[in-house]
């Protein structure tokens, strides 16, 4: 039986961006497959009484720091997004369209990429279209997708899953039933998928 590693992220997470940038690495290295699960960091932090560090303004500052010496270790580039927070709703959505597609991995990077290494508005509609347009995707298509309702649901199904689950943020990994919480606990997850 191949070994799996579920990865629950949220574009609007940094520590989602350096996790994945890190996660296909390690899964490779233990011939594990990785079980994608888009899911709304807003809904799940609504949902357990949770907060974004950035609304905690000493942890802001200790997490950007933290988030730098990580992007430093991992040779990533993370720039700070200004038009940050980002409502991230129809960007999820995406994700859970194009899971099943060819589209997938260029979209997560493409999206990951415009959100935390080379930050677009992805508020905006127009700069998401130009970041759809850049990578080969329709933005007529990825609205109607976003609009669909099984998109809406999977979405919500996998958010509430995840906090059935006793997932507080992201990124949450999943390894034999295991949880482990934030990209920080990589080394954990390694270890979790060891013979």
């Amino acid at each position: 039986m191949t070994k799996a590693v579920e990865f629950l992220f949220d574009f609007g997470s940094p520590t989602s961006y350096l996790a994945y940038k890190q996660l296909p690495k390690i899964a490779s290295r233990h011939g594990a497959r990785i079980v994608w699960t888009p899911i709304l960091l807003g809904a799940v932090f609504k949902a357990t009484g949770n907060s974004s560090p950035a609304m905690v303004p000493a942890k802001a500052r200790y997490m950007n720091q933290d988030l730098a010496r990580f992007a430093k270790r991992y040779n990533v580039v993370l720039n700070f997004n200004t038009h940050f927070p980002v409502n991230t709703l129809s960007l999820m959505r995406g994700a859970v369209a194009y899971q099943a597609t060819d589209d997938f991995d260029l979209y997560v990077n493409a999206m990951f990429d415009a959100m935390w290494a080379h930050p677009r508005n992805l508020n905006d509609q127009a700069e998401v279209a130009h970041v759809l347009r850049d990578i080969g995707i329709d933005p007529d298509d990825f609205l109607a997708r976003v609009e669909r309702a099984d998109v809406k649901e999977k979405l919500k199904a996998n958010t509430e899953a995840a906090i059935a689950r006793g997932v507080f943020g992201a990124p949450a990994f999943f390894v034999n039933g295991d949880m482990f919480f934030g990209q920080d606990r990589l080394d954990f997850v390694e270890e979790a998928l060891l013979p």
